[in-house]
């Protein structure tokens, strides 16, 4: 791309600050290529406000690594579908497989670990 971004797996450089209010379909996440980390959660969560510096510091060494922010809450079958209960809970994907996760990191190694096993 001209940017000089990948059009395979986006560049962590532009990692999602905002969480998305229309959320993908289980079909269409289970069918992406490549490594994809799912973070559940809302703007207004205290949780997922203090654990965004460690999902960021995290991310900053796997810029390979899809982030893909979903605003979560009661009826939404996307989180429903990954069985989420407390915010926020990272999902580590592989080619749509769940490799590992994370709910509620209380430190950067946590999320360090779930990053090492889907970057291979």
């Amino acid at each position: 791309m001209a940017d000089g971004t990948s059009s395979k797996r986006p560049d962590n450089v532009r990692m999602e600050t905002t969480y998305a209010t229309t959320e993908p379909s289980r079909d269409e996440v289970d069918a992406l290529a490549g490594a994809t980390v799912i973070e559940f959660g809302t703007p207004w969560c205290g949780w997922c406000r203090a654990a965004q510096p460690l999902i960021a510091g995290a991310l900053t060494s796997y810029r390979d690594v899809r982030h893909i922010k979903i605003e979560d809450g009661p009826g939404r079958p996307l989180g429903r579908s990954f069985r989420v209960k407390l915010w926020p809970t990272l999902v580590f994907m592989k080619d749509g497989q769940e490799m590992a996760r994370v709910t509620r990191p209380g430190n950067l190694d946590e999320v360090r670990d779930a990053l090492a096993k889907i970057s291979a």
